[in-house]
């Protein structure tokens, strides 16, 4: 299994909340230093609370699930004021 179904992996154990709520993320790319680029999709591009579902849900979630990974940052996520 490469990268990316191996993060593709990782992200079909929270799809069903992020779902439940109306969004959804799709993986951009996987960075040669193991940077993965999500975007975030529906209400999770949107949402005030995309910053916590980031860091506390998809981020956890890959790095627990493919070590190769050193980040996970969202390409469309709204700046936090």
């Amino acid at each position: 299994m490469n990268l990316t179904e191996q993060v593709e992996q990782a992200l079909e154990t929270i799809r069903p909340y992020l779902k439940a709520d109306g969004g959804d993320v799709s993986v951009e790319e996987i960075t040669s230093d193991g940077t993965v680029k999500l975007k975030l999709l529906g209400n999770c591009g949107s949402c005030p609370m995309s910053f916590m579902t980031m860091k506390s849900g998809i981020e956890q979630a890959i790095m627990k699930a493919v070590p190769e990974i050193t980040s996970v940052v969202a390409v469309n996520m709204a700046e936090q004021d």
